[in-house]
């Protein structure tokens, strides 16, 4: 069921859009089921509406019905900000033009969605009002739009449009991203540690290690599953050692000491780096680390909200861990969920999340985002190798 897939592992279609340009409509006869609140009265939906389908062959998807990009007043501006928040993990933008064709908010929104590198598709709908003007078709053809001719209300050319944003859907999202299984072959043993700790959600694993485990499964290989005071043992008992040790970060460095030089170690988080993010610049912002000054900023993002235990990943161990490491006194910051601060310029450094629970797209366009402004940018697990000095040893499996 396309319920039950990650949220992490979605793609997202966002619906933009002016206010009565049929969105609500749209996403309805998109899901063949009523999700959105439909009315004449413009500016229904203030809040982004979710629905999750499984749109066949490419699988499980998220569309996004937003509030109209021409809302009004104080609460307008709120309802349109939250809209851009959905843009930043939108991998294909339907923009859904009325019977009254592009105005001023669909060319600026053209502009903004080609400046975050997002693919549109223009959507004429209402075609059973009025149809597309010449001058609109001709502006999408020389520009190298492509668009399609709908009606939400008379559900015409809606397989058209499945079928269009299938086909827009860029290759790199279309394909099976790789998480472990070229690191190992069919009969290989991989000897997974996972430390059951305060932090640690009680009786199950945590997201990358189910996920881990289960490309172990399909590639074949036996994934071994031990806590970290338990590795010693379980390298005497295998009869082969095994053909890679993947670790949770927190305790790389005692693993790094327990696995012989041998036997390729990585962790679970920089699985994640490649798996969802781009592995050799977060390697080299870790390595960032070691510019930092008295006084710099450090950014910290969680792409997900959680209640902060005691001794906190992001909020406590890895702010801590980095000053140790540095011997400077820094200021840490921390952004949860969707947030991203606008003033990037004012951190030296940005230390994301694995990204677990958010889809490539938003990791990808928040690297490229730090990057444009010149700040370094790691991952949780990469910058715990960092200061832990382990930093080489779990990126040789990569070839870095």
């Amino acid at each position: 069921m396309s319920d039950k897939a990650p949220r992490g592992e979605r793609l997202v279609i966002t619906l933009v859009g002016r206010r009565n340009a049929g969105k609500s409509s749209l996403i309805n006869a998109l899901a063949d089921q009523q999700i959105a609140i439909v009315s004449e009265h413009a500016g229904t939906t203030t809040d982004p509406v979710v629905k999750h389908y499984e749109l066949l062959p490419l699988g499980p998807v998220t569309f996004y019905d937003t509030a109209g990009l021409d809302d009004e007043g104080e609460l307008g501006e709120l309802r349109i900000k939250s809209t851009r928040k959905v843009l930043g993990r939108t991998d294909v933008a339907l923009l859904v033009v009325s019977e009254h064709g592009f105005q001023d908010a669909e060319y600026a929104m053209l502009q903004d969605l080609q400046s975050m590198s997002i693919p549109a598709l223009v959507v004429f709908n209402k075609q059973d009002v009025a149809d597309a003007t010449a001058d609109d078709i001709a502006f999408c053809e020389k520009n190298g739009l492509r668009y399609v001719k709908v009606s939400s209300v008379a559900e015409s050319g809606i397989t058209e449009l499945k079928n269009t944003v299938i086909d827009m859907v860029p290759d790199e999202l279309k394909a099976e991203p790789v998480l472990v299984s070229d690191l190992i072959s069919e009969g290989d043993t991989v000897l997974c540690v996972v430390p059951i700790d305060l932090a640690a959600p009680k009786g199950r694993l945590i997201l990358p290690q189910v996920q881990v485990l289960r490309d172990i499964l399909d590639s074949d290989a036996i994934g071994m599953i031990v806590k970290e005071r338990e590795i010693e043992e379980a390298l005497d008992k295998l009869k082969n050692p095994p053909a890679l040790v993947v670790t949770d970060s927190q305790v790389v460095l005692k693993v790094a000491g327990d696995v012989p030089d041998g036997i390729p170690l990585t962790t679970f988080s920089t699985l994640f780096a490649r798996y969802k993010g781009d592995l050799p610049l977060l390697v080299e912002g870790a390595r960032a680390i070691d510019s930092l000054k008295d006084g710099d900023k450090v950014l910290m993002c969680e792409a997900c909200s959680h209640h902060a235990v005691a001794d906190d990943i992001g909020r406590v161990k890895i702010p801590r861990w980095i000053t140790q490491y540095t011997g400077k006194e820094l200021k840490f910051e921390m952004y949860a969920g969707h947030d991203f601060p606008d003033d990037l310029e004012g951190y030296a450094l940005a230390v994301h999340c694995g990204a677990c629970m958010t889809n490539r797209a938003e990791m990808m366009r928040r690297i490229r985002e730090c990057m444009r402004r010149g700040v370094p940018v790691t991952n949780y697990g990469i910058a715990i190798s960092k200061v832990q000095g382990v930093l080489d040893r779990v990126v040789a499996p990569f070839g870095l």
